[in-house]
């Protein structure tokens, strides 16, 4: 049996703010090809996450919110913003369930935010279908920009 504690969210919270990508996994699963994924996901604000879809019929992805605030925001096909929620301990949301298809992201809107994620394994890295074409790739010069627009819908 593995704990999950308060010194551990400080941990992997503090290995995401001295990223450069601003997050870090903390895997519970054995490994990558694992049937299950399960994760603590710690983000901060100024992470970005291109927009994207799960085109697998398996891969509908769980977040609950353990710290901070989780902003998450879905899209349709050409990039409307189609819903937008935060997630709170405590909260009125907790947690989101996200059905494969539907493009999303989400933003670490304070400092410390970390949530636990489930999905069905494997990874495999995100095709050019799953990923939004109307966003900018992460590393894009507009992405900047793009991700202060996002933080925006949450102010």
């Amino acid at each position: 049996m593995r704990i999950i504690t308060s010194a551990l969210l400080d941990e992997v919270s503090a290995q995401a703010a001295a990223t450069p990508r601003r997050r870090k996994n903390h895997n519970l699963h054995p490994s990558d090809d694992f049937c299950c994924h399960r994760l603590l996901n710690a983000i901060e604000p100024g992470s970005y996450i291109q927009p994207h879809r799960h085109l697998d019929p398996l891969k509908d992805e769980s977040m609950v919110i353990l710290r901070g605030l989780l902003g998450v925001v879905s899209f349709d096909g050409e990039g409307n913003v189609t819903a937008t929620r935060v997630l709170r301990p405590g909260g009125e949301a907790v947690a989101v369930d996200i059905p494969h298809g539907e493009f999303h992201t989400v933003l670490g809107l304070a400092a410390g935010t970390v949530f636990f994620e489930a999905k069905a394994g494997p990874y495999l890295p995100l095709t050019a279908a799953e990923k939004a074409p109307w966003a900018p790739a992460e590393g894009d010069g507009a992405a900047p920009a793009y991700l202060e627009s996002l933080a925006g819908l949450f102010r």
